[in-house]
């Protein structure tokens, strides 16, 4: 056990199976809830730097001298986009006081919607993943983190009836 270990799989979520990336995207919605509910979506904004910045050193570390520069039980990538995706919930529930609970639409759309650009891996999100390295291993699910963040607004709009077009 390793504390790179630790980081690059979430605390060995990385290593459940089937489908690692999920697990991954799935444990990182209740810690997101716990991080939103001490203090708000600025400590999940300085959560998701943070542990990118861990995540690329451990991923930096558990890949070092291997063939496989993506391995499935690294899964702090997912943890990070999913951050990402979830950060918009995060934001409308504190910009209009309500219990984050109340928003399981978004929380279920920025699953779905992060899970589908991770899988999928189009235009920026595939470059960033055939970088085959550390950085491409976190940056893509960064990018699918951030299409699925806008997903989630432009839903929440069409919801809501904001978007007047």
């Amino acid at each position: 056990m390793s504390l790179s270990h630790l980081i690059a799989t979430v605390c060995y979520v990385g290593h459940m199976r089937p489908a690692s990336g999920t697990w991954g995207s799935l444990v990182a919605l209740p810690l997101a809830w716990a991080i939103h509910l001490v203090a708000g979506p600025w400590l999940l904004i300085v959560g998701i730097i943070a542990f990118y910045i861990m995540g690329l050193w451990a991923t930096a570390q558990e890949t070092r001298g291997s063939d496989d520069h993506d391995p499935s039980e690294i899964v702090v990538d997912e943890l990070v986009g999913q951050w990402i995706a979830f950060l918009p919930v995060s934001i409308g529930a504190a910009h209009v006081g309500a219990e984050l609970t109340a928003l399981w639409p978004g929380w279920v759309a920025a699953f779905l919607l992060f899970r589908l650009f991770d899988i999928w891996k189009p235009g920026p999100i595939g470059w960033a993943d055939r970088r085959g390295n550390a950085t491409g291993v976190m940056l893509d699910d960064v990018i699918a983190g951030v299409f699925a963040a806008l997903g989630v607004v432009i839903l929440a709009a069409i919801s809501h009836g904001i978007m007047l077009l």
